[in-house]
This record gives structure tokens, C-alpha cells and sequence, in this order.
């Protein structure tokens, strides 16, 4: 609630002094193009193509409507939330997709979600338990480096990137839940 009246927490305020060193240094551009692969100019396309290729990969024609759905749901799951905190961002930066409120985190909220399910449709065809691993395993790198790259780049505060991933994850664990019981009653029939 402290978010919502325009407190900035203590965790937000001690290390955005850090981060603020960070904005000339060496990592920075790494992150800066990191940030672009949760970015709604990406992400709309990648998801349009991710559809048909899971849609053809499982053979699922509901697929087509629950990933597209899912990440637009969560989308706008985001905004709301956001127009209903009205928190300012630490810094605006149109090249880095970052203007509008800040909590939570859209970058961390809907990687989490978009990327997750890829990574949990395509381990559904998967027999190798090492593949499953590594795939798993790049897809999380993948989500954390993108959340957090928002941070890096003075976007976000701490608190918005963990509330994203947070609550990204809720959606997430849903998303799949309706997969599994669309998977179970379309079994069946």
C-alpha cells in the first residue's frame, strides 16, 4: 500500500545509488540490449511466430489461442495493475520502452509468462532429460536477465522487477493449469 501513495521503499532507495554508477559502465550496454528481447516491439512478432510454430510442433489447436492469449492477458493484467498504482519510474527512456508507470515490472511479468510457456510447451515433446534440463535452464537465465536488465538500465526499482516476476509466475502457473485440464478434456472426447 506504501507503493500506491508514492513511498519509495528502503531496498528502492539504497540501491538505486548503485545502479546510477552503473549507467557508464562496461555492463550496461549488455543489459541495454538484453531489455529489447521483452520489449513489446519484439515480443509481438517472436509471438506471432512462436504460435504457429507450437501450434504445428504439439499439434494443438488450442495452443494457438492459449499462448497469444495468455501474454496479451497478462499484458493487460499489467496495465491495470500499473493504473491502479500510478508509481513513476526511476528514470523515462523511450529507446528502452520504458515511459508510463512503473510497478510492476512489465518486462519481468510478461517474459516470465511468454517465455515460460515456450519453455514449458516445448519440454512437452521433449524425452531427453538433459535436453529438458538445458532448455529449462536457459529459458530461466533468459527471464532473469531480461527483469532484471530493466533494473540495470534505471527503469525499475528493485520492487517493480520482483512484484513482475512474482506475479508473471501466478499468471504463468494458470496458464498452465487451463493447459493441462484443456489437454485432459480434449483427451478424453
Amino acid at each position: 500500500m506504501q507503493i500506491v501513495n508514492g513511498y519509495v521503499p528502503y531496498i528502492d532507495r539504497w540501491s538505486s545509488q548503485f545502479i546510477e554508477r552503473l549507467h557508464d559502465s562496461i555492463i550496461y550496454q549488455p543489459f541495454r540490449l538484453v531489455t529489447d528481447l521483452g520489449s513489446e516491439s519484439f515480443l509481438i512478432p517472436f509471438v506471432v511466430v512462436m504460435t504457429i510454430v507450437l501450434s504445428v510442433l504439439l499439434k494443438k489447436w488450442f495452443v494457438a489461442i492459449l499462448f497469444p492469449g495468455g501474454v496479451l492477458l497478462t499484458h493487460q493484467l499489467n496495465m491495470f495493475i500499473k493504473g491502479v498504482v500510478v508509481r513513476e519510474r526511476p528514470s523515462i527512456s523511450v529507446a528502452a520502452n520504458a515511459e508510463g508507470y512503473s510497478f510492476p515490472s512489465g518486462h519481468a511479468m510478461i517474459s516470465i509468462v511468454c517465455y515460460g510457456l515456450i519453455a514449458y510447451l516445448l519440454i512437452k515433446k521433449m524425452k531427453s532429460h538433459v535436453l529438458i534440463v538445458i532448455t529449462q535452464t536457459t529459458f530461466t537465465i533468459l527471464i532473469f536477465l531480461i527483469g532484471v536488465s530493466r533494473y540495470v538500465i534505471n527503469v525499475h526499482y528493485l520492487t517493480d522487477i520482483v512484484a513482475g516476476f512474482a506475479i508473471g509466475f501466478i499468471c504463468l502457473v494458470g496458464l498452465i493449469y487451463v493447459y493441462e485440464k484443456l489437454e485432459s478434456v480434449l483427451s478424453r472426447s
